[in-house]
C-alpha cells in the first residue's frame, strides 16, 4: 500500500518550490492563487527570500503548505491509499486527499500560524530535542520539573531516541541538564520562539478552535492518519476534534508510521521541502528499507 507523508516547521528553504513552478503550469496557478488568498506574495518570499524572512512563523507554515500540496497535486502517480502529516503537514495531508479545499486549507494554515505566534508572544518559551533516552525516562523527568520549575512537556515523539520536549524557557534549560545527567547523549536548545504542542500552545487553540469549527471538511479519499493519536481517522468531525487537540498535545509521529506499516503501508513518499521525515521514517520501520 502506498502512504504519503506531509513535513511541518522546519523544512524550509531559500528557493523552496521554484523547481515545480517554473515546470508545471498546475503548480504555478496554485502558488498564484495562494499570493492573491494571503494578499501577499508568499511564492517570492519562498523563492527569494532570506532564512529570516522564512522563518517567520505566518510566512513558514503557509509556504510548507503549498509546497506540499502542489507537489502531490502535480505528482500524476499521487493515489493515496494513506496519508499523515507532521504537526502543520496534517492540514497539507488532509488538503491533499480532498478533505479541505485548497483554499480552506491555506487559510487554515494561515490562522494557525498567527494564533501560534501570539500565544508565543504570550510568555518565554522553547523547545529541545533530546537524543538517546527511552521515552518513558524523558516523561518522568518533564512531570517532576512541570511541578517545581514550570511547564515541560514530551511534544515531538518523532522517532526511536529522539524525542522533543516543549516548555517554558527555564524549565527546558532545567529539563536538558537533567536529561543529560540521565544518560541522554544530547539535549539541545532549538532556536524556536515558541512552546508548540504544549500546554502554553492553550489560546492559539482556542483561536483555531473557531475557525476550523466553521470549515467545510469532508470524508477524505483515503485514511489520514492524525498526530494525536496516530490512528487512521475519516469521520469530518472527529477529523476538526484532533486539528483542535493537536495544538496542545505531543506529536505522535513514530507512532503513527507504526499504525501505517501495520495497517499495510509498504512505500512511503514525502512531498514537501526536504525528506526529514524520510529519515525518521527509516529509524521506525528500517524493516522496509532493507
Amino acid at each position: 500500500m502506498r502512504a504519503y507523508v506531509f513535513p511541518g516547521q522546519g523544512a524550509q528553504f531559500t528557493g523552496m518550490g521554484k523547481d515545480l513552478y517554473d515546470s508545471n503550469p498546475k503548480a504555478r496557478a496554485l502558488f498564484d492563487r495562494a499570493d492573491n488568498i494571503l494578499g501577499f506574495s508568499l511564492s517570492q518570499i519562498m523563492f527569494e527570500g532570506g532564512a529570516d524572512e522564512l522563518k517567520q512563523t505566518k510566512v513558514t507554515q503557509p509556504a510548507i503548505f503549498l509546497h506540499s500540496v502542489a507537489a502531490a497535486w502535480c505528482d500524476p502517480d499521487f493515489r493515496p491509499d494513506m496519508v499523515a502529516g507532521h504537526s502543520l503537514g496534517e492540514f497539507s495531508a488532509l488538503t491533499a486527499a480532498g478533505a479541505l479545499s485548497f483554499e480552506q486549507g491555506l487559510r487554515l494554515v494561515s490562522a494557525r500560524a498567527l494564533a501560534m505566534q501570539a500565544a508565543c508572544e504570550e510568555e518565554p518559551s522553547t523547545m529541545a530535542a533530546v537524543l538517546n533516552l527511552d521515552d518513558a525516562k524523558v516523561e518522568e523527568i518533564c512531570a517532576a520539573i512541570s511541578a517545581s520549575v514550570g511547564t515541560v512537556v514530551p511534544a515531538n515523539y518523532n522517532c526511536p531516541g529522539q524525542i522533543v520536549i516543549s516548555g517554558t524557557v527555564a524549565a527546558v534549560e532545567k529539563a536538558c541538564v537533567a536529561l543529560k545527567e540521565a544518560g541522554a547523549k544530547r539535549a539541545v536548545v532549538l532556536p524556536v520562539g515558541g512552546a508548540f504542542h504544549s500546554p502554553l500552545m492553550e489560546s492559539a487553540r482556542k483561536s483555531l478552535e473557531e475557525a476550523i469549527g466553521k470549515a467545510v471538511l469532508v470524508k477524505p479519499v483515503c485514511p489520514v492518519y492524525q498526530n494525536v493519536d496516530g490512528l487512521p481517522h475519516t469521520d469530518p468531525v472527529k477529523i476538526k476534534e484532533n486539528l483542535v487537540k493537536q495544538l496542545t498535545s505531543p506529536v505522535r509521529w513514530a507512532q503513527t508510521i507504526e499504525y501505517m506499516v501495520a495497517d499495510g503501508a509498504r512505500n512511503f513518499t514525502e512531498y514537501g521541502p526536504g525528506t526529514v521525515l524520510m529519515g525518521m521514517i527509516k529509524k521506525i520501520a528500517p524493516e522496509l528499507f532493507i
